[in-house]
């Protein structure tokens, strides 16, 4: 448990903080300690929020009370967390670029000294680690974009994006999972709905997992929109060892 604090938050709440920075290491021992959880089932959870750095635990106090479940995580996190056994699970999200899809991609490929089919070809090469969940429901707080396509924000936000609008913001990338405003530089879309809250299980991802851009064509996605919208879309998933 070095380096590790568990703080009370409120009445119902308690804050375990693994550390000050950012980094993949931190994020796999929050998906750990989040994983062990679930696996055994303690009454009286309500909710477990991973964040970049720090897991927040939402406990009903009438069925389990601050001491034991500080005694019951003082007990999990005292194993060794990096050894834990860990599925990394990709979810492979069909992007459109360009066009009417992606009307920035132009000013990011200006931006970064490249062409548009090189941006492209970066973007869409590597897992993007998803660190937590929040701004909006199922937007992804994703890790891993390379340096060379970090794209300052527009100066003048547009008021709404398009659900499945995908873009560049600084030094993140991610989708938006709804209308909304934003100021990200719009490189393409997904007609995948990270969130949608018609589903059994209304947002698509969770933190610790990895979503991978999956280059596609105009006649593609309006075939894999049909199929959404019908209800029959599956996203692929791959897996392997972290």
């Amino acid at each position: 448990m070095d380096n590790i604090k568990i703080l009370t938050e409120g009445d119902s709440s308690l804050l375990i903080v693994f550390g000050e920075e950012i980094s993949p290491a931190i994020n796999a021992k929050i998906a750990s300690v989040v994983r062990l959880m679930r696996e055994q089932h303690i009454e009286g959870i309500v909710d477990v929020i991973p964040a970049f750095a720090s897991l927040l635990i939402n406990y009903n106090p009438q069925v389990l009370s601050y001491r034991t479940l500080r005694e019951r995580m003082e007990a999990l996190l005292s194993l060794d967390l990096d050894t834990q056994e860990a599925v990394k699970r990709v979810y492979q999200i069909p992007v459109c670029y360009g066009g009417k899809y992606g009307p920035d991609i132009q000013a990011i490929a200006d931006h970064a000294g490249l062409s548009v089919e090189e941006v492209i070809s970066i973007h869409s090469s590597c897992d993007y680690l998803i660190y937590m969940l929040g701004f909006l429901p199922g937007f992804c707080y994703l890790g891993g974009l390379d340096q060379r396509i970090h794209t300052p924000r527009l100066s003048n936000p547009r008021l709404s994006i398009p659900a499945g609008s995908v873009g560049i913001g600084g030094s993140q990338t991610g989708i938006y999972p709804m209308d909304s405003p934003g100021g990200w530089q719009l490189m393409g879309m997904t007609p995948v709905k990270t969130y949608d809250p018609k589903r059994e299980v209304p947002i698509l991802v969770n933190a610790g997992e990895y979503i991978r851009f999956i280059p596609i064509t105009g006649d593609e996605f309006l075939q894999i929109k049909d199929e959404v919208d019908r209800g029959t879309y599956k996203v692929k998933v791959s897996s392997g060892e972290v």
